[in-house]
């Protein structure tokens, strides 16, 4: 069961890159913390200050069907869609130059929630300091558009594709 036990804002999210060889059989939440346990440091990054997340998770596999002459569609079981994963960060150039050249390479992605603040290195054992929450998915980074702005920063949207199904949520207990 997650650790997420009670209703609050400021949770500390974070979106982890694995870019080294991923197993071709990595499917469970167990897996993931391994791989991202065992990780060599300089395989991981941290799309770093992240402003909005997307909804994680596989969505509902309703389908809505229209019928003509009801008032309302009727509801079907259908073929969930990948949801649309989009991500607003502060844009500053250089710290965006490992995740423009990991673009169209599929990596690990590990949506991290804590509690509180955690560093990268403090992230990656596989027993740490605070319990947190994670959820796991291979894909790719797609796009990535800056978004000048004439009253706030500059930001950007970084467009990633899943590629395989969400893996979570699990929780990595604390030491």
């Amino acid at each position: 069961m997650a650790h997420i036990t009670s209703i609050g804002a400021g949770i500390y999210t974070y979106l982890d890159i694995f870019s080294g060889t991923i197993p071709v059989d990595t499917d469970t939440s167990a897996e993931y913390v391994a791989l991202f346990a065992t990780a060599n440091v300089a395989d991981i990054d941290r799309i770093p200050s992240i402003r909005e997340f997307p909804s994680v998770g596989t969505p509902a596999n309703i389908v809505n069907v229209p019928v003509y002459g009801q008032a309302t569609s009727s509801q079907v079981q259908g073929q969930a869609d990948a949801p649309s994963l989009e991500i607003t960060v502060n844009y500053v150039p250089e710290d965006m130059l490992v995740i423009e050249a990991l673009k169209g390479t599929t990596v690990a992605f590990r949506v991290l929630m804590s509690p509180v603040t955690l560093s990268l290195a403090d992230s990656l054992a596989a027993t740490i300091v605070t319990e947190n929450t994670e959820f796991y998915f291979q894909g790719k980074v797609e796009a990535i558009l800056v978004n000048p702005q004439l009253t706030d920063a500059t930001t950007a949207t970084i467009t990633l594709s899943a590629q395989t199904d969400f893996i979570g949520p699990a929780t990595v207990a604390a030491a």
